[in-house]
């Protein structure tokens, strides 16, 4: 698999809502709320958005997760 498509995977694992920096979940009388900042307006975390900007901590995961998968890679040849 070539190091784009290595990417791409890790991203899709890491790609929705919840790990995005503009994400806003909120607790209220009825139940949990969560609302986008950057679009304005309320969201799931399991959606997905082109606009996705992740958060530091999930950047640094996926940044290890590649690392890893690098690793793997160069042991298997």
């Amino acid at each position: 698999m070539s190091s784009p498509d290595k990417r791409k995977q890790v991203v899709d694992q890491f790609h929705c809502c919840a790990t995005c920096r503009h994400f806003e979940p909120s607790k209220t009388a009825n139940g949990m709320s969560y609302f986008c900042s950057r679009l304005g307006y309320e969201t799931q975390p399991s959606y997905k958005f082109n606009c996705w900007s992740p958060k530091d901590q999930v950047v640094q995961l996926m940044k290890k997760k590649l690392e890893d998968q690098e690793l793997n890679d160069e042991r298997e040849e």
